[in-house]
């Protein structure tokens, strides 16, 4: 079974005019991508799979699997598992070589709950499952001990660790099997992550900045940690700046101003307002982005 690492963008869905999925230009994003990453995600968070219809959903994991020259793993979670279940198996068949899933969102499960939704929805495909945490979103924490539990299952293979707890993330690591891949989910946490033992990053900075980010992988995997601190700093106002706003607010309007395919994002979200655009148009600029 396929491990994880390394430099993984959650891709966004970019939108055209209309706000219909502008396919094209996701093939361009893809393009400017691949000659640095390791992996793609599709419809995640960053592809605001919040408001993307189950039909677009799949469409746009089938249309990336089928173009993509990297691994692709799928957004599926839900807050129900009977749909987490249905979105898992559209995603495997649409040729998706793994499925991430949110832990359930607004539900807010007891460890017992959480363990079983993943517990199920793993026995119901047959391509790994990656985990995804994320409790500042989903008032919903996968707590080391739920995460041993889920290491024991076959094709559970890792978790998207977006707490920002790094003693939760250490213990993370510390209780599951070396081949149990933990990816930072958090830009600016993933120097740290790699050197308690992380595998490497699912990364919004990756849409529009894939080469530094793998130099900064690269360097630390090489054992030049120095490098990689150097990196490390260099890509901080980014990894800030990326966060002025609600994701994927900011990069939607960062991948706009390089010329890569984002559009505006959807309602609920709305476009990030002139001041910001100036601070990040700033930090754009100073890493040669623009």
């Amino acid at each position: 079974m396929s491990e994880f690492k390394g430099v993984i963008p959650a891709l966004v869905t970019p939108f055209k005019e209309n706000f219909d999925v502008d396919y094209e230009g996701l093939a361009r994003n893809l393009d400017y991508l691949e000659k640095y990453v390791d992996a793609v995600v599709p419809a995640g968070t960053t592809g605001e799979a919040a408001t993307l219809s189950y039909e677009e959903h799949i469409e746009v994991v089938r249309y990336v699997a089928e173009v993509s020259k990297v691994p692709v793993i799928g957004g599926a979670g839900s807050n129900s598992t009977r749909e987490a279940v249905y979105l898992a198996k559209e995603v495997e068949k649409a040729g998706a070589d793994a499925a991430m899933l949110v832990t359930p969102y607004y539900n807010k499960p007891n460890p017992e709950g959480l363990y079983q939704h993943y517990k199920t929805v793993a026995s119901e495909v047959s391509i790994p499952v990656i985990a995804y945490n994320v409790p500042s979103r989903t008032a919903c924490n996968l707590t080391p001990e739920v995460a041993e539990k889920l290491s024991q299952i076959d094709n559970i293979v890792g978790i998207k660790e977006a707490s920002g707890n790094l003693k939760q993330i250490a213990e993370i690591i510390r209780r599951t099997p070396e081949d149990f891949v933990l990816l930072s989910g958090d830009d600016f946490l993933t120097l740290p992550i790699l050197l308690l033992g992380g595998k490497g990053v699912i990364s919004v900075a990756a849409n529009i900045a894939p080469k530094l980010m793998k130099e900064m992988y690269t360097a630390f995997k090489e054992g030049n940690v120095e490098k990689a601190r150097e990196l490390h700093y260099k890509l901080m106002p980014l990894f800030s700046v990326l966060f002025i706003d609600t994701n994927p607010i900011p990069v939607k309007k960062a991948m706009n101003l390089m010329g890569l395919a984002a559009g505006k994002p959807r309602m609920p979200l709305v476009e990030l307002d002139d001041a910001k655009t100036e601070k990040l148009k700033e930090v754009l600029t100073s890493l040669g982005l623009l």
